[in-house]
């Protein structure tokens, strides 16, 4: 008798095609300053905030890799940090069977798009308790980030290096 795999449903699964699972989400790391406490500015002015985000893969073993999404958020008026959030956003994605060509734009396009949303609660949260009011973080296309960053991988390997200066 052979071995098949079947869903509930009764459905054959092929045991050689690609998978791709969520398996956990969680807060890797994170901090909250507010240097003057939620105090208003006495100007009235509205603060500059300022964003960074990056994402960063670790292997968690041959079939699980954790995907990092890192955020710098920070707000300020003039020289006065009104608050700082540092967060890393982490999930844990179970691969099988992925193509390797494929396995990239997985990784840098939709295991960050998946933690989003996660990551705007806590930010919103966090501020929230701290006094101010919450910030939503904007939406974040992943995919054209990752296809720029493709763009200029591929100009800095197509320009030619100099060659060594002569003294």
């Amino acid at each position: 008798m052979s071995e098949q795999n079947t869903q509930p449903n009764g459905a054959n699964v092929d045991p050689n095609a690609p998978q791709f699972a969520p398996q956990a989400v969680f807060i890797k790391d994170v901090s909250f300053e507010a240097p003057n406490g939620p105090r208003a500015p006495a100007n009235g002015q509205n603060p500059t905030i300022n964003l960074n985000m990056n994402t960063t893969v670790n292997d968690l073993g041959p079939e699980l890799k954790e995907v990092v999404l890192t955020i710098n958020l920070q707000a300020v008026i003039g020289d006065k940090s009104l608050w700082l959030v540092e967060l890393q956003q982490a999930g844990a994605f179970a691969l099988r069977n992925i193509p390797q060509p494929e396995l990239p734009r997985l990784l840098g396009v939709f295991c960050p798009d998946y933690l989003l949303p996660y990551a705007r609660q806590t930010v919103s949260d966090l501020l929230l308790k701290g006094g101010f009011p919450p910030f939503l973080l904007p939406p974040v296309n992943f995919g054209a980030l990752y296809e720029q960053a493709l763009v200029q991988q591929q100009q800095q390997v197509a320009q030619p290096t100099p060659p060594p200066a002569v003294n």
